[in-house]
């Protein structure tokens, strides 16, 4: 048995346990260690491929092991997370079709699976994504029950307890994670400004949000990523004409 190849294959092993674990939690309602253990399935999922890059043994079951780890990471999870808001938060007078809006939650999971499957035979996202990655989506989602806990924003309170915000979220999410819009990866391959200057620009507003706000700017910082790939796209492609 090849060693090396089966350390990219645990490691999202790894992944898979971490979002198991967060179900749990998210389950009874810890949704901050349900963010935790996120974190570190999505650290996780980056270090796979890096590992598999590096030992040269990247492989189709690999691939597969990947996507189904991320589904219940980056899906199964958010999905949850969005369907106890619904139940917990909800001011929304409850009527006949309003009982059903929770479990309109798991749009986000039917996306998110849709889209990890079209990404398995997506040729033209090996330097760049179309549409928001799945941890990206996830990490959004799993910030909004911590959000709604730490601000005294009236604005912020109301927006994530009403049962129509939340489901017009849950469906750009699905929306944005297979949309045909071009967004840039992190992955830096030379080290000069010139060429990674968008992912610079990006990290240090990740940075400067992240110290000031700590977590409420997790969802600013997954809506920066967004608008700064439609700047580029804008930019780039004036640029060519």
């Amino acid at each position: 048995m090849n060693i090396k190849a089966q350390i990219p294959n645990t490691i999202t092993l790894l992944n898979l346990f971490c979002g198991c674990i967060a179900l749990v939690f998210t389950f009874h309602r810890h949704f901050e260690m349900a963010f935790a253990f996120v974190c570190l399935g999505i650290f996780l999922d980056f270090f796979d491929g890096f590992f598999a890059r590096l030992f040269k043994v990247s492989s189709p079951l690999g691939l597969q092991l990947d996507s189904l780890a991320d589904m219940i990471t980056s899906g199964i999870v958010p999905g949850l997370i969005m369907y106890q808001l619904m139940v917990d938060n909800s001011t929304t007078p409850e009527t006949s079709y309003t009982q059903i809006f929770p479990y309109l939650g798991f749009i986000i999971a039917l996306g998110s699976c849709y889209r990890l499957a079209n990404f398995n035979i997506d040729t033209r996202q090996s330097d760049s994504f179309i549409g928001l990655p799945t941890p990206a989506n996830s990490l959004f989602i799993l910030s909004l029950p911590l959000v709604l806990k730490n601000t005294d924003s009236l604005f912020v309170i109301e927006a994530l307890t009403n049962q129509w915000i939340l489901l017009i979220i849950t469906l750009f999410s699905a929306y944005i994670l297979n949309a045909e819009i071009l967004l840039f990866s992190l992955k830096i391959k030379k080290f000069n400004f010139i060429d990674n200057k968008i992912q610079i620009v990006f990290l240090s507003l990740s940075v400067l949000l992240l110290i000031f706000l700590q977590l409420l700017a997790v969802p600013l910082v997954i809506v920066t990523y967004v608008l700064l790939s439609v700047v580029n796209n804008t930019i780039n492609k004036n640029g060519s004409v």
